[in-house]
């Protein structure tokens, strides 16, 4: 079954409504997001901060990955606001 069906109850079912549909989308695409968002920052910051990879972070890995983080989160923000103020 695929994303956009919903289970058949009792042989008929009607399809699903243009705001269902919408809500599916709007779940997908911040699901691909979260995704994409947390494969970036993963690649970014460990190739900045992690130097020695090992059983665990140093003390100033630890806090590099949590500045380039922050960093990524705010700079992100920025450009998502930037784009949704130039689309009204």
């Amino acid at each position: 079954m695929d994303s956009f069906s919903s289970p058949s109850s009792g042989g008929s079912s009607s399809p699903p409504s243009t705001e269902q549909l919408m809500d599916q989308v709007k779940t997908q695409l911040a699901q691909a997001y979260a995704e994409e968002f947390l494969e970036t920052v993963r690649s970014k910051c460990f190739a900045k901060c992690i130097t020695k990879p090992g059983t665990s972070l140093s003390g100033s890995e630890s806090s590099c990955v949590s500045r380039c983080v922050d960093r990524y989160i705010e700079a992100t923000g920025i450009v998502s606001r930037a784009l949704f103020s130039s689309m009204r």
